[in-house]
Order: C-alpha cells, then structure tokens, then sequence
C-alpha cells in the first residue's frame, strides 16, 4: 500500500508546493497551462499507449469540451443557469465524452492505419464546421467568457490565477488518478490485450470494437475536462483548440515524454510547455529545436523521457555506477553539451541572417553582439560540433570495447 500511495502523496505535494516556489504571475500562468497539458496527454495516452491506437484528432474532444464549458459560463454569467464554475470542466468532459460517442463509433470500427487516418480527416472536419457555424463557435475569433460569476464562495472567485492554478491542479490530480485505476480494471486489461493481439481478444469473448469504443469515450472525456479547465484558465476559446495543429501537439508531448509508462505522459506535458513557452520567450526558432529533439528522443530513446528516468532510478537502486562509469558519462555529457552548443550558435545565426534585411536586431550572445555575416562565428561554431562529435565517436567506440 505504502509503494501505491507515496508516488500520490508526492505528486500531490509538488502540485500544492509549485505555486509556494514560483508565485509570480507569470510562473503561476505556466503551470497553469502545464496541468491542463499534463491531463490532455494522459488523457491521449489512454488511446495511444493502453489500446495502441494513433489518433491525429485527439484535440477534438477537448477543443469541443472547450465550447460546451465557454458556452456554460456565459449562460451562467446572464444568469440564465445556476451552476458553479468548480465544475465547469465537468461540464467540458461530459460535452467530450458525448462527441466521443457520436464520433468514435465511426472511427474505431477500423483500427491500426485506417483509425489514424479516419482521425485525420475527422479533425479536418470539425475544423471546417468550426468555421461554417460562427453562431456556435464563434468564427475565427473564437467566443469569449468571463471566470469571475457571481459572489465569491469561501473567497473563491477564481479571479487570482493562483486559485486557477489550484482549480486546475485539483482536478488534474483527481483525473490522474482515475486514469491509473482504470488501467487496473478488466476493461484497462482487455484494452492492453486488444492492443498486443486483437485476434486472440476476440477469440476469447470480447469485441475489439467495442472495446476500442468505451475507451475512447473515456480518453474523450478526461480530454473535454482539460478543454473546460484550458476554457477557465484563458477565458477564450477559438478553432485552433480542434485544429490538426494542437492535435499533433499533443501527440508529439506524449511521445516525449514516454508511452509505455504512465508519468510519460505528464514528463511530456511538462517539457512540451516549457518548449513552447519558455523557450519561445529566448529564440523564435523554438519549433526547430523541439523538432529535432523530438527526432533525437524517437532515434536514440523510443521509450522516451520517462525511460530515461526509470534506467537512472534501477541503477541509483542497484548501487549506482562505478568511478569509471561516473568519468565516462560526465565526458559524455561534456561533449554532447560542445555539440550542442555548436548546433544551437549556427541555427541562431543562419536565423538571424535571414532576418538582418528586414532590420531585425543583432544576435545577442554573453550581451556581445555577434556579426552573423562574418567567418569568425562559423568557424566557432563549426569547431564546436566537430569536437563535441569526434568526443562522442570516440567514447561510442571506448564503450564498445569494453
């Protein structure tokens, strides 16, 4: 009992403490959008990693969870409704749960490449009637909301994004764990052997269609409740929310982070936010980078992130490593950081050579600016990866022998 409730307890205490450590606005809007990424990647991770089905649409569910929860609150604010906004992401999952039933009969009567296809212009679609409907979705500029209704409850109003946060961590915490007892139910089970060998599920007594069905509308609804919550947190919601973009988003968190694993997806969760929010306030070609190091962790790690965890936890518990060992991956990392280092000086300055006929700003490196148009900086960067490459060539082939 002890091993199922401390990993809780402690994933409980850092969604309590994370607000204590980083209390200033815009750490607090972070994390906020952190959660609700977290519970859209578990959410899809239900689909992908536990009945092995590549969806490319999963953010229709939560971008329609997203309207029926921005709808809800504006028929709260003219007080045409009494409902309170603590469970308006339920709202959301109900609303992603009822189009996963409509839609989902369709696209899990076929699975393996015709499901993800099937997706893919499912997505499609619901974007082109996102647009063809602006009474109901509001256009291109999406439909607005206010979070703030009514009188405070406890001196709750949900005006300070602190108690946003709160709102959005509570219910990722509850939906987590909802999430990892479904995966110990008979039908988390069935979906696991539906996945491994569909024929053998049905020559045992279960419809691989059906089974595929019931967990997409479960997938479909922890999804609309991080589209209620995302709802709350923005007070907007527009088409991008069910557009092919955030949808391959999502997908791309979840593999990051790890589908075999069920902290994958919320390491995914994580990294992706800080990728496309944190990164992008240092250098527009953030998308570049999280491109390649989506390549790099699918060509080196495929299990992901949350593999790369799990081999550091076994050996921490098997002893830890020798002093050779220790010598080897901290040379290992010096001159995969060299490497790095070079790739990342030549992307920025090729970027900001681009960019300098249009009067863009001069490259920023230590508060020097850097003349991208001189050979100097090249040659540095070009020395940079070749010798963080020949050190990681040399301690392959060191490894190898040994």
């Amino acid at each position: 009992m002890k091993r199922i409730l401390l990993p809780w307890l402690a994933f409980a205490l850092v969604l309590l403490a994370a607000p204590l450590v980083f209390p200033q606005s815009a750490a607090l809007s972070l994390l906020s959008q952190m959660g609700t990424m977290v519970l859209l990647c578990l959410s899809y991770n239900m689909l992908l990693g536990e009945g092995g089905m590549l969806s490319f649409g999963h953010a229709v569910y939560s971008g329609l969870g997203a309207f029926g929860a921005i709808h809800l609150m504006n028929r709260m604010a003219e007080g045409a409704l009494a409902f309170p906004v603590t469970l308006v992401p339920l709202a959301g999952g109900l609303t992603g749960a009822l189009c996963g039933v409509v839609l989902g009969y369709l696209t899990t009567r076929r699975a393996g490449t015709t499901f993800s296809m099937i997706t893919l212009g499912l997505v499609e679609l619901v974007s082109a009637c996102v647009l063809m409907f602006p009474d109901l979705f509001g256009g291109e500029g999406g439909i607005s909301g206010n979070r703030v209704i009514g009188e405070p409850v406890l001196g709750i109003s949900y005006g300070p994004q602190i108690q946003v946060y709160y709102l959005i961590a509570g219910w990722l915490l509850v939906c987590a764990v909802a999430i990892c007892a479904l995966r110990q139910t008979p039908l988390g089970r069935i979906l696991n052997a539906v996945r491994d060998n569909p024929e053998r599920a049905a020559f045992i007594g279960y419809d691989p269609q059906r089974v595929r069905y019931l967990a997409l509308i479960l997938s479909a609804f922890f999804a609309g409740v991080a589209g209620g919550l995302s709802a709350i947190n923005f007070e907007i919601v527009s088409a991008e929310y069910v557009g092919a973009l955030r949808s391959g988003t999502i997908l791309l968190f979840t593999f990051i982070g790890g589908t075999a694993y069920f902290y994958g997806p919320i390491v995914g969760g994580v990294v992706g936010v800080l990728f496309s929010s944190w990164l992008s306030a240092y250098t527009q070609a953030w998308q570049f980078y999280l491109g390649a190091f989506f390549i790099l962790i699918v060509m080196t790690t495929p299990g992901g992130l949350a593999s790369l965890i799990d081999r550091g936890l076994r050996l921490l518990r098997s002893g830890g490593l020798d002093p050779r060992m220790t010598v080897w991956l901290a040379a290992w990392l010096l001159a995969a950081l060299l490497a790095l280092t070079g790739i990342v000086l030549a992307t920025e300055m090729a970027y900001q050579a681009s960019l300098a006929d249009i009067g863009a700003a001069p490259l920023l490196l230590w508060g020097q600016a850097i003349d991208v148009r001189a050979p100097l900086p090249w040659l540095a960067a070009l020395l940079l990866v070749a010798t963080g490459v020949a050190g990681l060539r040399a301690l392959q082939r060191q490894g190898e022998g040994r």
